[in-house]
């Protein structure tokens, strides 16, 4: 799976009363009391089915036979600590003291994310989205301008409630909202001033797009000429590495400063790095206490990520390799069935992870895709679907290690039946 639950609590609906002030003071408070009453009620249901279907997939995903990707974090307490229990004395002498505020296996984890990246130092930050505020924070300390440019889908416009304006003090300008990465003449023609230029590689809500290598070099260009540091938000950067045909190091080489997640690719408890100039680190750590990160002891979460690094970072290039198999296989099983219109996007895949979308309503393709799973053990489609215009829909899709077992006959197959069962097909 992708961050299905980390997705589903985003779409889940906020409570709240609906202002009637407008009304009038008397008539507006009890038209506005009542009006609050039945949205909340609403609401509630509608928080309730998500909580069903949830919890109805998740289960479908745990008895699957067969199913394209199978991360840790949906498997039990008990399941996780048998594994780490397994991993972690390849990876750590286990009889060193535990960390305290972040010495020990937490500053090994640091040194390891710090030489993979080619960077001078990195620390340890308890999540990504505290790790980039606290980054471009220390940035605009430095620039002496607080706005920071990104596209219109990144992670801290579409799922950080505000968190650099309402937090840090940043301004953020959206420089794109085109389904790709900015272009170097998007950034050198932005109509105002910006210090820092924030790339989200790849852009997880545009479908997990990449630029060519030529373009992104050209759009850090760009923000060079206007005297704009450059902030990688590499959440995923790991496994982007097969898409511009060189090392992990090399691509970090070029921002200034770079984010990366332990838990999105590499299967960690959780937890990120910031990596850059040792000055910026060392400024970054004394932030990160101040926002409440320097946990007194994270050597559960350390200890996954280094594990993560050992196990899954070498195999990230054979499932972007193999995700586009399922992708090429996905569209040919979807023109066998006769659906009249389907698309994989990108095609091919940029990473191991990409977009399908399909003309029909999410409940429907839900229905549909857990039907699947519950009735032949067969999980296609494992993400939310989610609404993408009127009639449409579309789902993100994962391949981890469990989806290398598929050929590709076996996703022509299972698309085809995917598709007999929806609404007129069968």
């Amino acid at each position: 799976m992708t961050d299905t639950a980390e997705r589903d609590e985003e779409r889940l609906p906020e409570q709240g009363a609906e202002r009637g002030a407008e009304r009038g003071p008397e008539r507006g408070a009890e038209r506005s009391s009542q009006e609050g009453e039945e949205r909340s009620a609403g609401q509630g249901d509608e928080r309730s089915e998500r909580e069903r279907i949830w919890k109805r997939r998740r289960a479908a995903q745990r008895a699957a036979r067969r199913t394209l990707s199978r991360a840790g974090w949906g498997g039990t307490i008990r399941e996780r600590l048998a594994r780490l229990q397994d991993e972690a004395p390849g990876v750590y002498d286990l009889d060193e003291p535990a960390d305290i505020y972040g010495n020990g296996v937490v500053e090994a984890l640091e040194e390891r994310v710090a030489a993979l990246l080619g960077t001078e130092a990195a620390a340890f930050f308890p999540t990504g989205t505290m790790a980039q505020q606290v980054a471009l924070r220390c940035w605009a300390g430095r620039t002496g301008d607080p706005t920071v440019a990104l596209h219109a889908k990144a992670h801290p416009e579409m799922h950080e409630r505000y968190a650099f304006s309402q937090v840090s003090g940043l301004r953020p300008v959206i420089v794109s909202g085109e389904p790709r990465l900015p272009t170097a003449a998007e950034v050198r023609d932005f109509p105002e001033p910006f210090g820092a230029l924030m790339l989200e590689l790849p852009l997880r809500d545009a479908g997990f797009v990449l630029p060519t290598w030529e373009e992104l070099t050209a759009v850090v260009e760009a923000a060079r000429e206007r005297d704009a540091v450059v902030h990688f938000d590499g959440a995923r950067l790991w496994e982007s590495t097969v898409h511009f045909g060189r090392p992990v190091d090399e691509i970090a080489s070029l921002a200034d400063s770079v984010y990366v997640s332990f838990y999105k690719s590499l299967d960690g408890f959780g937890g990120a790095a910031l990596a850059g100039p040792k000055t910026l680190v060392e400024e970054a750590k004394t932030w990160r206490h101040r926002y409440g990160g320097t946990v007194f002891q994270q050597f559960p979460t350390a200890l996954s990520a280094l594990a993560g690094l050992d196990r899954e970072l070498p195999r990230l290039p054979e499932y972007v390799r193999h995700a586009r198999v399922v992708a090429a296989a996905l569209s040919e099983g979807f023109a066998d069935a006769g659906l009249p219109w389907a698309r994989v996007y990108p095609d091919p895949p940029h990473t191991h992870e990409f977009q399908v979308w399909l003309p029909y309503d999410p409940e429907v393709l839900t229905e549909a895709a857990l039907g699947q799973a519950e009735e032949t053990s067969v999980m296609l489609f494992a993400n939310p679907w989610d609404t993408g215009g009127p009639g449409l829909a579309f789902t993100e899709v994962t391949v981890r290690a469990a989806g290398l077992e598929w050929t590709a006959d076996d996703v022509r197959a299972a698309a085809r039946d995917f598709v007999s069962r929806l609404p007129g097909r069968k």
